[in-house]
């Protein structure tokens, strides 16, 4: 992993990006992939535009005007949206094909915790989305073509009224380059930015999972609804009549104050919530069972001979003695902890022998589909 990382940040070690341009600065890599093509052509990429468990839109640029259309389309609207100055956006690449997970990986020098995916978009000549900024780091990664980045750090972040997407108003470029296949960008969160297909191209996006306060702190609530249980009931006793009935009285107040001081949490509350909360498969995401299933004796079999795999859509994740698996936490023995931690970190697993209870918990994941075999 630091060779490939070396290359991808052009010379850089994973400390140095780390210490000097991640959330700081942007940095440009030429070659970061040498000669990159893609791994998917535009018609593969169509395709799966056209499935229900994709996420892809269409952004179009026609008089003076953007528009927007969000998929899953099919053909009769790709042909009618793809005119003009046109770009197609589909997420999650690294759920579909192995080699854009083998890609998305080699960012492992980024926690996976903040790992969220890789999007590729497609645009003929003259085609972009407008200058705009993310509110999370990117690295833009070109593939086939070339495509100008203007970049710019400036304050204001207003955006075109009524835009159905965020347009920057008045973008002010600072730096500009041409990306030619193989090069690649890295922007910190908030570097307003402009790019525009100088010929029939891809991009590559490899962004990170940056939730807001609010979204966390919304979740977090959700989580402990569902794990928490106060004592007692509302009482009053001590009761007095009100001249005003509608009236909320201030020692009601108080008292429900008082009762409300038991929501309370701990370190090991918020371990438990990022844990699940971050492993959580997307909404649109499912899993499928093998269409052939390796009866338990033949897959203790493979799993010795040929190991697992994480299938692509699976997310694992650990803190301390916990583990998470697809928003889910583990129940495992101890001794397990550490086959289990290097199937998270690795997401492959070759073992000998495992025990009864990793067995058992293995193959019921390979039923499942959150593993696939190696």
């Amino acid at each position: 992993m630091e060779q490939q990382s070396m290359q991808l940040l052009g010379g850089l070690s994973a400390e140095q990006f780390l210490t000097e341009y991640w959330q700081k600065k942007p940095l440009l890599v030429r070659q970061a992939v040498p000669g990159f093509q893609g791994l998917i052509d535009p018609a593969g990429l169509n395709d799966l535009a056209c499935r229900d468990d994709a996420i892809s839109r269409i952004v179009r640029f026609e008089k003076q005007q953007w528009q927007l259309a969000h998929g899953p389309f099919d053909r009769r609207q790709l042909k009618h949206w793809q005119q003009g100055a046109w770009t197609i956006l589909v997420s999650n690449l690294n759920h579909f094909l192995p080699e854009a997970a083998k890609l998305f990986y080699q960012f492992q020098f980024i926690p996976f915790a903040r790992l969220d995916d890789l999007m590729v978009s497609y645009a003929p000549e003259g085609g972009g989305v407008g200058p705009h900024f993310d509110s999370y780091d990117v690295f833009l990664l070109q593939a086939g073509g070339r495509k100008r980045w203007q970049i710019s750090a400036q304050a204001d972040q207003t955006f075109i009224e009524d835009a159905p997407i965020r347009v920057l108003k008045d973008f002010q470029s600072e730096q500009e380059w041409v990306l030619e296949p193989g090069d690649m960008l890295y922007l910190p969160p908030k570097y307003a930015h402009h790019g525009i297909a100088l010929e029939p191209g891809m991009t590559y996006s490899i962004g990170f999972r940056a939730p807001s306060t609010q979204e966390l702190a919304t979740q977090f609530m959700t989580y402990l609804q569902d794990h928490i249980s106060l004592q007692g009931m509302y009482t009053d006793p001590d009761l007095q009549p009100q001249q005003t009935p509608a009236e909320i009285h201030p020692d009601m107040i108080a008292k429900v104050q008082q009762m409300l001081t038991q929501l309370t949490w701990q370190r090991e509350d918020i371990a438990a919530f990022l844990g699940t909360y971050l492993s959580e498969p997307k909404t649109h995401v499912f899993f499928e069972s093998p269409e052939t299933l390796l009866d338990f004796d033949d897959f203790l079999t493979h799993l010795e001979k040929h190991g697992l795999i994480l299938d692509l859509k699976t997310q694992m994740l650990y803190t301390g003695n916990d583990i998470f698996c697809n928003g889910e936490v583990v129940c495992h023995d101890p001794s397990d902890r550490g086959a289990l931690c290097a199937l998270a970190n690795q997401r492959h697993l070759q073992i000998a022998s495992p025990s009864d209870e990793l067995a058992e918990l293995l193959y019921e994941w390979y039923e499942c589909g959150y593993l696939n075999l190696g």
